[in-house]
């Protein structure tokens, strides 16, 4: 890693922000796959950084609230009692900004009660006043963004029920189709929430399951080490926030929510993130518990 050059590391980084995965990373760049592994997880470590200190004090309106699958190394039915923590189904927990579309907060680890107030928790250290949240279903974003935001926050929850008509089709092709979306109920939990939507959330998980290999379905470019996994997503974030210019703001998240003046080019990403504390551990808390029977 340390003997590539910068239009090396920057081919590198473009590839896997565009859902290429190691080894056809490894095929298009010449580069070893060790190599681009070593350089995606020190990358990752720095972009983990980055985010924590530049996305703080922001001020928003919206706040949408989602988690995406991925997995770990195997899929969570084969998981081996002491793989528990670090194997198996690993959530991405994400806060993005309605308006800016900017990534404020995120957090990779099981979807459990702990994570989800971890994660709030961490969101209401970054923005200012008393937004208007949306959540889907899941019960813990409740008491969590209650304890977090002290009951100030205008928080709506949004659950959708879908058909379940298909569900044991067993062509893949078929599997994998949207289901149709039957019913939509809109709760407010607290203060006056205006707009209770999901939807541009659900959206950015769509880019992140597009850009990222580690989120393909029905392939082995799945994370064999949470380190990895959790670098990568870091890497993710802080390409979305400041390179990636949205097609309908013409502009980075970044920039439309005050952060950055500019866009970011590769370049100037692997710059900013390279300096940032080679040896900080990525930024994933592994306070996990063995939950059996689907309760705590």
């Amino acid at each position: 890693m340390n003997v590539l050059s910068r239009d090396q590391q920057i081919l590198v980084v473009s590839c896997l922000t565009e859902g290429q995965s190691i080894r056809a990373t490894e095929r298009l760049t010449g580069i070893h796959r060790d190599t681009i592994m070593r350089l995606g997880e020190r990358i990752g470590r720095g972009c983990a950084e980055l985010h924590d200190r530049m996305m703080v004090g922001v001020r928003v309106g919206r706040i949408e609230l989602d988690e995406i699958w991925g997995y770990v190394g195997k899929k969570q039915k084969r998981v081996e009692r002491h793989e528990i923590g670090h194997k198996g189904d690993q959530y991405t927990f994400v806060a993005l900004g309605s308006a800016s579309r900017a990534i404020i907060s995120y957090r990779t680890g099981k979807r459990d009660s702990e994570n989800t107030d971890l994660f709030t928790q961490d969101l209401r250290e970054r923005v200012l006043g008393e937004p208007e949240i949306s959540t889907d279903g899941f019960l813990p974003y409740q008491n969590a963004i209650r304890d977090a935001f002290r009951g100030k926050a205008h928080h709506g929850v949004i659950v959708k029920t879908y058909s379940v008509t298909n569900l044991a089709v067993k062509d893949a092709a078929r599997r994998y189709s949207p289901a149709e979306v039957i019913a939509v109920e809109r709760e407010v939990v607290s203060g006056f929430p205006v707009k209770i939507s999901t939807s541009y959330v659900e959206r950015q998980n769509l880019t992140l399951r597009m850009t990222q290999k580690r989120f393909a379905r029905l392939t082995n470019g799945f994370s064999k080490k949470l380190t990895n996994h959790a670098a990568a997503v870091s890497l993710y974030v802080a390409h979305y926030n400041f390179c990636r210019v949205h097609e309908s703001l013409r502009t980075t998240p970044a920039v439309a929510i005050g952060v950055a003046d500019r866009v970011w080019t590769i370049g100037d990403l692997i710059d900013a993130v390279l300096p940032l504390e080679p040896n900080k551990p990525v930024r994933v808390k592994r306070n996990f518990r063995v939950i059996e029977g689907g309760k705590d």
